[in-house]
């Protein structure tokens, strides 16, 4: 039986492109395992607009326009992961859920209503996994 797809985190998929940070042991076999099975690593359209945010504050610099980082995050094998309006209106309505920011909502729900594991460092995420709601990989 394949494992599930893995769905990138906006820190994994950079982390991932980069190289500049490496990811955790079991994000790196979670990869390994996902590339030897041919299963898909996705990213959501989401991550495209967080890291755009984060270059135009200031907060991250890259050596590519945001458009052509994305572009080349794809181009290497990623693929991309659908955000459709009920995925949008899903993340509203996570059960239990206290996460605040509206990507890790957006990105929790494409998780969840794909089947996806999702691949972050976010603690709130990351907790929201440990409660049982999504399958979730630590970078």
């Amino acid at each position: 039986m394949n494992p599930a797809p893995i769905l990138l985190d906006t820190c994994a998929a950079l982390w991932l492109s980069t190289r500049e940070i490496g990811l955790k042991p079991p994000a790196l076999d979670a990869i390994v395992e996902a590339e030897k099975a041919d299963v898909s690593i996705l990213v959501s359209p989401i991550t495209a607009w967080e890291v755009g945010q984060l270059v135009a504050r200031g907060r991250l610099s890259l050596s590519l326009t945001p458009q052509h980082w994305f572009s080349a995050l794809l181009e290497s094998g990623a693929r991309l992961a659908e955000m459709s309006s009920d995925t949008l209106i899903a993340s509203s309505f996570l059960p239990a859920s206290d996460l605040r920011d509206p990507a890790d909502r957006i990105l929790a729900a494409t998780a969840r209503r794909n089947g996806y594991r999702l691949m972050t460092r976010d603690r709130p995420l990351l907790a929201y996994g440990q409660a049982g709601h999504l399958n979730a990989i630590p970078c």
